[in-house]
C-alpha cells in the first residue's frame, strides 16, 4: 500500500513539473489517501499484535 503511495506521489510530481494541474492534484491526493490507508493498517497490526500476547 506504501508502495502505491509512493508511486501515486511520484506521479503528482512529474505532473505537476510538466504543467499538468488536474492530473497532479488527483493522483496527489490519491496519494494522501493510500498514505493514511497504510498508516492506519500500520496502527492496527501492531494493536492487534500486542493483544495476541
Amino acid at each position: 500500500m506504501l508502495y502505491w503511495a509512493l508511486i501515486f506521489l511520484v506521479v503528482a510530481i512529474v505532473a505537476g513539473v510538466l504543467g499538468f494541474g488536474g492530473l497532479a492534484g488527483a493522483a496527489g491526493q490519491i496519494a494522501h489517501v493510500l498514505f493514511w490507508i497504510a498508516i492506519i493498517l500500520l496502527v492496527v497490526s501492531l494493536v492487534l499484535g500486542l493483544l495476541r500476547r
